[in-house]
């Protein structure tokens, strides 16, 4: 294991006296404690949301809830995969929320709920023991590279079981939690300027037993921990840096990912390329999620190897200046 994925093990607040990261690395669990209150950085600068993917057969459902200070971006989204792929998405903005849809101050307490113009969207925590207990995660705090009080505080929760039903013009999705999952990705934090980020991530089942990666590259001061990890069984297994390997002239031509202690070796047939391309000049935005099938092999903590076939996940590069 790299010297710099540095794992944290004590409970402690997130951020020191300063504003900075008190403790940078990765934990298995939310142990550094995020508030509001210990930011030293202008409000419209902080950065706040909740996102959830969930995946089905041949489509998936997307859910965002999101303070970024001067705006706050709220979208749902259905990707539909059986036929041609395509994708339709509801999108409301909202101007300098800064604080006021109270994001929780961890993934494991609070609800979140949105109501204006066509867009109705609540989170809503259940304590309910049977699911939780089908949660694993990883949680990583980066300080910043550029200027002193940028953090970086995110917790990528894979394999969480997902039930329900998704309709739209007359065609009706479901999702059913013996072989569908959800994944959350939750983070807080007060950027840099200028970032891009490559980031990943799928579920499935591997005979019977309940299997998830998260991985990524790019963002942040990456000297003390990366995101990197495969979840089986609702245990983390930590690897090294991931390669992501994209066409340069077509984001819909195969890629390849491999990983630098050999663990996560993976082929990824893309689908369907959402992009996305903003340029306001000192506001830009360029997206690729990219949803498509993954096959390969990872290895776990013990050394056994686990296989994955055709699985549907998603992998994105992303440049943000704002």
């Amino acid at each position: 294991m790299s010297a710099r994925n540095h794992e944290v093990t004590a409970k402690q607040q997130l951020l020191d006296a300063n504003g900075n990261i008190a403790e940078p690395g990765w934990s298995r669990s939310q142990l550094q404690q995020y508030s509001r209150t210990q930011i030293k950085a202008l409000k419209f600068l902080i950065k706040e949301w909740d996102y959830y993917l969930v995946v089905g057969d041949d489509c998936a459902v997307a859910f965002t809830l999101s303070d970024d200070g001067y705006v706050g971006l709220q979208s749902v989204s259905l990707l539909d995969f059986s036929g041609k792929p395509w994708e339709h998405t509801e999108t409301v903005l909202d101007a300098f929320p800064m604080g006021k849809l109270q994001m929780p101050t961890n993934s494991s307490e609070g609800d979140i709920v949105y109501e204006k113009k066509n867009l109705r969207l609540k989170y809503v925590l259940e304590k309910n023991p049977e699911n939780l207990s089908e949660r694993s995660a990883v949680g990583k705090s980066i300080a910043g590279k550029e200027k002193k009080g940028r953090f970086y505080y995110n917790q990528k929760i894979n394999c969480m079981r997902a039930e329900g039903f998704a309709e739209y013009n007359g065609k009706r999705y479901e999702f059913h939690p013996e072989k569908h999952f959800g994944t959350l990705d939750w983070g807080r934090g007060v950027w840099t300027y200028d970032n891009t980020w490559y980031w990943g991530s799928g579920n499935c089942d591997v005979d019977g037993h309940a299997f998830g990666f998260n991985i990524d590259y790019g963002f942040g001061n990456t000297k003390a921990a990366s995101e990197n990890v495969i979840f089986y069984d609702g245990v983390a297994h930590k690897i090294d840096d991931v390669t992501f390997v994209i066409p340069e002239d077509d984001y819909c031509k195969p890629w390849k990912f491999t990983s630098s202690d050999g663990r996560f070796e993976m082929d990824f047939m893309p689908l369907l390329d959402r992009s996305a391309c903003l340029d306001y000049k000192l506001i830009v935005s360029d997206q690729h999620q990219v949803f498509g099938r993954m096959s390969g092999t990872t290895v776990l903590d013990d050394g056994t190897k686990v296989e994955i076939k055709d699985v549907l996940c998603f992998a994105e590069k992303v440049h943000n200046r704002y």
